[in-house]
């Protein structure tokens, strides 16, 4: 029998995060002011604790762990790595494919691996309440879940589309002692003047990013912060306990490393904690192809421009190097919530400038094909932004038994989607739609770039 679970005990988790800025072969373009000018700490830090903005501008390649976070971290992990047996099989390849499951923490997704330690650094630095933002849900869910058990206020904004069509996500945040409101929401000025202009728009995830970052920046007893779930150094930092857990999985298994690593990718953390540590040894002379997968109706890594621009559509955030479609791009409906966001994390978008990454686009029909597959071979019902990474896995285990070599494929299997239905239903019942972003719209959208700081 196959061995198809690879397991590791609470004493094998990683002591330590890995930090990519260490060894990027280029280094990170520092973050901009709108003027141009660079971003000091202290600018930064009516949005976020001064001991997390430590962690954003860190460039040392290794960062401690404390303890009371490895005890709040071991309620559920390590994670399980699988091996997806029963879908090699379907497909006939020589490929060996494997997987971590990040769908067992409480929120169902690797979003909690940040929550709970941006909370707990929070907490530490006095901070009562925290405000963020969310698409697809999952990482309201998650920091609902991590303010809960450390006792902090959250306050979610939940871009309207999946507040429409995932009711129960805001269930989850409430039964975790939450608010969670539809976002654009008219609580804010932003939020309000967004709802005069189109009172009919789905939202965006950068409009409830300048909501949330505008209620917390309006608290004049200081006791409010912002908290993002993707993007940011100090984000991606903390997820890259996924793929150090890998690492040491994929050895008990008895491989060495990858040939081939896929995430999904909406603004980098999942993607960045499977990939990043295995980005090291790829820097350091490993052959192996690192694809973060995002969906062909907001293509900011294939077909976006590699610049300035701001995080959020009120520009709010600092200026920020990555891969982007524009602040003001709004993005159509897909249920994957989660990919929906203008732009790549700057720690992703220099990795793939510097040749480590090679970025690909699917769109959502397909995806949902290939969550169908994952669902009658390996028996989970995946999260719709998971399914990308799914439907790339399953090209590359194709395209390995073409080649007829053996490879290795490790993939982030990033969330479940128990509580993200109504699009597999519309997938079934053939009525979800086959978006792809037009030519006009994405000139359009990256117009407003031409008058910010360029890329020297």
């Amino acid at each position: 029998m196959v061995k198809t679970k690879i397991l590791l005990e609470e004493k094998d988790m990683p002591r330590q995060w890995y930090n990519l800025a260490a060894d990027l072969p280029h280094g990170l373009k520092p973050p901009l002011t709108p003027d141009g000018k660079p971003m000091s700490p202290e600018m930064l830090s009516k949005v976020f604790p001064m001991n997390l903005i430590e962690q954003e501008i860190s460039d040392k390649r290794w960062i401690d762990i404390p303890d009371p976070l490895l005890e709040i971290l071991a309620r559920w992990r390590p994670t399980p790595l699988h091996r997806a047996k029963y879908l090699e099989t379907y497909l006939k390849t020589p490929a060996r494919i494997y997987y971590k499951d990040e769908s067992v923490s409480p929120a169902g997704s690797h979003k909690s691996n940040t929550a709970v330690v941006q909370a707990w650094y929070n907490k530490q630095f006095g901070i009562k309440k925290l405000t963020t933002e969310t698409g697809a849900g999952q990482w309201g869910s998650a920091l609902a879940f991590a303010c809960n058990l450390l006792d902090l206020e959250c306050k979610v904004y939940m871009v309207r589309v999946s507040f429409d069509q995932k009711p129960m996500r805001k269930t989850l945040m409430n039964a975790w002692g939450a608010t969670c409101v539809a976002s654009p929401s008219p609580q804010t000025n932003f939020g309000r003047k967004v709802l005069a202009q189109m009172p009919d728009t789905p939202g965006s995830l950068g409009v409830a990013i300048s909501e949330a970052i505008e209620e917390a920046v309006a608290d004049q007893t200081g006791q409010t912060r912002y908290s993002l779930g993707s993007v940011l150094n100090h984000v991606l930092l903390h997820q890259t306990i996924i793929g150090l857990e890998a690492k040491k999985q994929l050895k008990l298994a008895g491989e060495h490393l990858p040939d081939v690593i896929i995430g999904c990718a909406g603004g980098g953390s999942n993607f960045a904690g499977i990939s990043f540590p295995f980005v090291s040894d790829k820097i350091h002379g490993a052959k192996m192809t690192i694809i973060p997968v995002e969906s062909s109706s907001c293509p900011k890594m294939t077909r976006g421009k590699f610049t300035y621009d701001f995080g959020d559509m009120a520009g709010m955030t600092p200026l920020m190097a990555m891969f982007t479609l524009g602040h003001d791009f709004m993005p159509v409906p897909i249920h994957a919530g989660g990919l929906r966001y203008h732009g790549m994390a700057p720690l992703v978008s220099q990795a793939i400038v510097d040749g480590l990454m090679t970025p690909k686009a699917y769109d959502q029909v397909k995806c949902y094909e290939a969550a169908i597959t994952w669902a009658k071979t390996e028996g989970t019902i995946c999260a719709p932004e998971t399914s990308h990474a799914i439907a790339c896995t399953i090209d590359e285990a194709i395209k390995a038994k073409e080649e007829g070599k053996e490879k290795v494929i490790l993939f982030n299997y990033s969330g479940h989607g128990l509580m993200d239905l109504l699009g597999y239903e519309k997938y079934l019942s053939g009525k979800l739609e086959r978006y792809a972003l037009g030519q006009d719209e994405l000139v359009k959208s990256m117009e407003a770039l031409d008058s910010l700081p360029q890329i020297r």
